[in-house]
């Protein structure tokens, strides 16, 4: 999987939309690089490496490594442009990484048991499935676990309840209380609680 991390690129000075257009014909892709108080640099990647590399979720919180020219460069990728409809890379934004400054990046959610919990008479429902998080590059962790085992019809998980990596800090948390964001839910079963209320009146009616 090493490999899937470490791209090969070139600086490019043939700028503007039509060199770009040209680049995509030449199955190449534009990006750019920039970030530390640096220059930003226009580069150009084969659209193959890219493109296989994009399809391990780690690749969009991995810490790259950018072969620029045969001098290698940490970094994150930040964005990602594809075409709307076909299966194409169309442009890439990295950002240069020092390893003693904290980075924000999404970490995605692995949300695990979710069978068991729902043998409890529920439906689990996702709402979020990542979460933004500050650490050093080391620190970045390929992703976050999130047990919903223990998780009881009508109940919520929120950020605070995530146990997160050490020397990983959630950023919405850092804001306050008031951003305590729901992540994942166990419902009920639609319908469930409009027969329970129903059921209820009736009793209060006799």
């Amino acid at each position: 999987m090493t490999d899937l991390f470490t791209l090969e690129a070139e600086v490019r000075t043939d700028l503007g939309k039509g060199a770009s257009r040209r680049l995509r014909h030449a199955n190449k892709v534009p990006a750019i690089l920039y970030g530390e108080g640096q220059e930003p640099i226009s580069l150009t990647l084969e659209h193959k490496n890219v493109y296989r590399a994009q399809q391990e979720e780690a690749f969009y919180s991995h810490v790259l490594t950018v072969n620029i020219d045969g001098k290698p460069v940490e970094c994150l990728l930040k964005d990602m442009q594809r075409h709307p409809f076909k299966q194409l890379v169309m442009h890439l934004d990295f950002l240069r990484i020092d390893a003693s400054h904290p980075v924000h990046v999404n970490a995605p959610i692995h949300f695990l048991n979710e069978e068991e919990a729902e043998k409890k008479g529920g439906n689990i429902t996702h709402q979020i499935n990542e979460i933004a998080i500050s650490c050093l590059p080391a620190d970045i962790p390929e992703f976050i676990e999130v047990d919903v085992a223990d998780l009881e019809v009508g109940q919520t998980l929120h950020l605070s309840d995530v146990t997160l990596p050490k020397g990983v800090t959630s950023d919405e948390l850092a804001k306050g209380e008031d951003h305590d964001q729901a992540v994942v839910s166990l419902n009920a079963p639609k319908g469930v609680s409009e027969e329970t209320d129903e059921a209820e009146e009736i009793e209060a009616t006799e």
